[in-house]
Parts: structure tokens; sequence; C-alpha cells
């Protein structure tokens, strides 16, 4: 172990403050995550904290300077040096043990916790390279995408936007009901450190469509008849999501009739449909002196 002055880059005589600014500099520099392709990356850091333990903790700082510990906070014991003893207090083939050091863990007196350091620098990717938690993903995303009624019914393929500002192509589902949450996964934020990727929550919104009254699964629509065909009856064009039909209606038909188009409303999520029904409503001209004559007479 190096001398801890030197591994974080202070005098001897640098102060509290300067010690922790300068493990902070040295700590994003170092920190394995941001020298992923360095082997010895995880050591230089591991040798950076333990070194941090030492100085940014005033008691162990002072036994330091005293010459009472090594740069790893092991006790030196002097007397032993007479007889072979060496660093770690090995002496005539015997190891005497007097603690590890915690390179990544909590050390000296009660009120000092590198934990508060990593915490503040590096935040979730802090406390990974501390081992006390797993690789998590960024936080979700989410965003609200309009859909046409006609897009909901029988699906389609958007280019959208992401909140990130990447711009996809994505996949409306045939039959997507308005509310319906998606999951992007791995669309979202990527987290610098660890290289995880979020997901983006797409709610889908229907967006009204004029022509028609949705009611569950069936649609309701109106239709303007000219007089003369409602009492007649023919041919009638009725719009639906997918195109207008031809449905024909029989004579004297009136507001109150309602026609069923069976299959020709909004889809389940089991893919079974519901049905559009049309209602009637006729239409009376300007003017006309011929049919008042004839309702006149009529009513006569």
């Amino acid at each position: 172990m190096r001398d801890p002055y030197q591994v974080l880059g202070v005098a001897r005589g640098a102060s509290d403050a300067e010690i922790k600014k300068a493990f902070r500099r040295r700590a994003k520099e170092l920190h394995p995550d941001a020298n992923r392709d360095d082997p010895k990356a995880q050591d230089r850091f591991a040798e950076l904290n333990t070194a941090y333990e030492v100085l940014g903790d005033e008691t162990k700082r002072k036994q330091f300077d005293r010459g009472e510990i090594d740069g790893e906070g092991k006790p030196k014991f002097q007397g032993f040096e007479g007889m072979g003893a060496g660093r770690g207090g090995r002496a005539g083939g015997f190891e005497f043990n007097f603690g590890q050091g915690a390179p990544f863990g909590r050390g000296g007196d009660a009120g000092f916790d590198a934990s508060d350091i990593f915490s503040s620098l590096f935040g979730e990717a802090g406390r990974r390279a501390r081992g006390k938690a797993e690789p998590q993903k960024p936080p979700e995303q989410s965003f609200t995408l309009e859909v046409t009624l006609a897009q909901a019914v029988s699906g389609a393929t958007r280019r959208v936007k992401l909140p990130g500002g990447r711009e996809v192509e994505i996949t409306i589902p045939e039959g997507v009901s308005d509310g319906k949450v998606m999951r992007l996964r791995g669309l979202g934020q990527t987290d610098p450190y660890s290289g995880e990727t979020g997901d983006v929550l797409m709610t889908i919104k229907v967006k009204p469509d004029p022509r028609f009254t949705i009611d569950g699964q069936d649609l309701r629509t109106r239709v303007a008849v000219p007089l003369a065909q409602a009492v007649l009856g023919g041919p009638l064009h009725v719009p639906t999501l997918t195109g207008a039909v031809e449905m024909t209606i029989p004579p004297m038909t009136g507001t109150t009739k309602q026609f069923r188009l069976r299959g020709k409303g909004l889809k389940g999520e089991k893919g079974a449909a519901g049905d559009l029904f049309v209602a009637i409503d006729i239409e009376m001209p300007a003017s006309d002196a011929e049919l008042s004559a004839l309702m006149k007479a009529r009513a006569e």
C-alpha cells in the first residue's frame, strides 16, 4: 500500500476540506464504471478508497502521521522488527493479523462513513461499487400517443418521438383501447455507469371521431336520408371505420328505425368485434310546391 497522501495527491499538511475535495476528484477519474477497459481500475479505486478511509478520519490520520498505523490502517508494532518482523506484523514464521482494512465499508469513528461520499458522487453506481446493491434500471419515462379511431380498430405503424428525443417506429396493435398502457422495453434512458437501459411507458389516447359515438364495443352513427328515399326506400351509403358500405333501407323508413351492421364496431382484446348501429335523419327540402300541395290534399 502506497502512502495515502500520495494516493490522494495531497500534501501532509492538507486540510480536511482539501483531502475531501481531492478524493472526490480522484474518485471520478478512477471509478471502475468510467474505466471499463482497464483491468486494474478496480484495484486502483480500492486503493484510493482505503487511503481516504485513513486520511478522511481524524483519529486514523493522526495515528498514521505518528507512525502507529500503516497506509491500510493496520497497526504497526516496531518492537518485532529486530526479530525479522515486517509490515503486517510477520515475525519468525508467525503472522500476526491485527484486523482487516475496509476499502468499501465503515471504519474508524462512528461519525465517519465513506458511503456519504459515494452517495453524493455516484448515487446508485457508487453503492454498487461497494457491493451493497445490484444494478438497477434507470427510472421509466412516459408519454401519451394520440391515435385515430380507425388506427385503434385496425392497427397501424407510427413513427413517434420518445421523451428523450429519439425517434422510432412503433406498431399500434389491432383493437387497442383508449387508456391502454404499452411498455417499450429498452427505449428509455441509459445509465452512463452501468449501461442499463430503462423502458418507456406509452399511453394510448383514442381521438374522438365526429362520425361515430362509442358505446362499449359498439359504434353508433346517424345518416341523412332525403325524404323521397325514406318514403320509397333504396340503397344508402353508410360510413364505417374501414370505408363506406352500401345497405338498403325499406320504404317508409322513419327516424325511429335503426339498422345494425354486424362486426363493424370496435374489436375487443379477444378479437371479437362489436356492431355499428345506423339511425336515420330525414332531410326535408327547403321548398317543394308539389310536395306541399300533396300534403295539403292528404290533410283535407
